[in-house]
């Protein structure tokens, strides 16, 4: 007597390779930049500026802080 259902699996796509593939050469497809990476990037940069800043005040007068 035959079997009603194949023995093999059945395949399925991963959850993963559902995603649209993004092209950078042929139309950027990226997402947009939200605005905390804008704010977060201006921090970064504003506290490296600090940093510089204090390092020369502190050559400049000698002392360390």
């Amino acid at each position: 007597m035959p079997r009603a259902l194949s023995s093999r699996r059945v395949p399925r796509p991963h959850p993963a390779l559902r995603r649209p593939p993004r092209h950078r050469a042929h139309g950027s497809t990226l997402r947009p930049t939200r605005a905390s990476d804008l704010v977060l990037a201006l921090l970064g940069v504003a506290l490296l500026g600090a940093l510089a800043l204090l390092a020369a005040f502190a050559l400049a007068t000698g002392t360390t802080p």
